[in-house]
């Protein structure tokens, strides 16, 4: 068992499916009294009933209040995992882009911008963001969900320089592809680029267990990304050429 998860109120977002239902499931599992969201309401209802969590459906951004109440006036941990996988390109429309940005970025800022205070006051709390791999490194076919998971990553960087020497805990989640819904969505750049690699969601909450046991902030599921990472950093001009070769693969439908 995780200790610091043992007993801890905890709130999961985008939980009605996907990686979000496994860190619910997992978090239960692990003795922690769980709150679940997300927009379906008859799916993250189906979740709740499942582990003995409590429903909260609606807008990720709106949830912190009621989660609060529901766990009897604290949150420990907050799971920020609803997203959206906008693809398109610079031509995506403005909507595509504003929604991209208020899920993927805004909803995190929300939710921090609630718990904050509280966990300043106690002296902890933990911060989980579910960021991508795209926020490390991007994504072909995909420029809203690339541009609004690196802001993603950059605010949970944000967070844990900022209020690490306060007791506040961050995590960033960045897998490569899950089998999920979102990666079914991306269609044929998701089978050239992701599926290949795929892991199960209940792979990412191990991870997730793993780097709460050892203190991380980055959790990288699929372990190669770390080595992509130090590429793109050191080698920008050598990286950008493979990823445009992908691209280019992806374009003559290989």
């Amino acid at each position: 068992m995780v200790e610091a998860v043992q007993g801890a109120g905890v709130v999961v977002t985008g939980a009605g499916g996907g990686i979000g239902a496994a860190l619910a499931r997992r978090f239960a599992a692990e003795g922690a009294r769980v709150v679940v969201n997300d927009l379906d309401a008859d799916r993250v209802k189906a979740v709740a009933d499942e582990i003995g969590a409590i429903a909260v459906p609606g807008d990720a951004s709106a949830v912190v209040g009621e989660a609060r109440d529901a766990l009897g006036g604290a949150v420990d941990i907050y799971c920020a995992n609803a997203g959206v996988g906008s693809g398109g390109s610079e031509a995506a429309g403005e909507d595509v882009w504003a929604l991209a940005w208020d899920v993927n970025v805004m909803a995190h800022v929300r939710a921090a911008e609630a718990l904050i205070p509280g966990w300043l006051e106690r002296g902890g709390g933990r911060f989980v963001s579910t960021v991508s791999a795209a926020g490390l490194l991007t994504m072909i076919g995909a420029a809203p969900y690339s541009v609004t998971k690196h802001g993603a990553y950059a605010f949970a960087e944000w967070l844990s320089l900022t209020y690490r020497h306060r007791g506040i805990k961050v995590h960033a989640i960045c897998p490569q592809g899950v089998r999920t819904d979102m990666l079914a969505a991306t269609g044929s750049a998701g089978d050239l680029v992701l599926q290949p690699t795929a892991i199960e969601p209940d792979a990412v909450a191990d991870a997730l267990m793993k780097g709460i046991v050892e203190e991380r902030f980055l959790i990288l599921p699929h372990p190669e990304v770390a080595g992509y990472y130090q590429a793109r950093a050191t080698e920008p001009d050598r990286w950008l050429t493979t990823m445009n070769h992908i691209q280019q693969k992806w374009e003559a439908g290989e």
